[in-house]
């Protein structure tokens, strides 16, 4: 597979890189993450999520973050329902108020709420380009040896 994200025009088709677990290529500001026990892989941005400011509790829907959505769902309720009282507005005018300020927070946090939640289900960084982009990004602390 030729790999449009870099490597210039390089006529070689053979271009996997042998520490990326999927072989597709990935942009540099994304990261793979793996399950040990049952080999499943997930691939995210590590940084700010712009699709959670545009599509708000949709995207946890299309990465099957159930954890994540509940979260962000009651987060959303209760700050609606906390406007509608302190405004004296409709519920649906405090509640849509709420959802754009909400929107920004989601945006800046969201993947790091993803990853996190994914490391404590048993997900580790997949190759060495991973653990780095997430320990620089403050995702991911190297877990102390047990045996200390």
């Amino acid at each position: 597979m030729q790999n449009p994200f870099g490597n210039g025009n390089n006529d070689d088709n053979n271009q996997n890189d042998p520490n990326n677990p999927t072989g597709l290529p990935i942009p540099p500001n994304f990261a793979t993450v793996v399950n040990k026990e049952n080999g499943q892989i997930r691939i995210a941005k590590v940084g700010p999520s712009f699709t959670a400011l545009l599509f708000n509790l949709w995207v946890p829907i299309f990465r099957s973050d159930w954890y994540n959505l509940l979260c962000m769902a009651g987060v959303e309720i209760i700050a609606g329902m906390a406007l509608s009282l302190g405004m004296g507005q409709p519920f649906q005018v405090a509640y849509t108020l709420g959802s754009y300020g909400l929107g920004i927070v989601w945006m800046l946090i969201y993947n790091m709420m993803y990853f996190k939640h994914l490391f404590n289900i048993g997900f580790v960084p997949a190759d060495e380009r991973s653990k780095e982009l997430l320990s620089n990004a403050n995702y991911w602390k190297e877990p102390k040896d047990k045996n200390e």
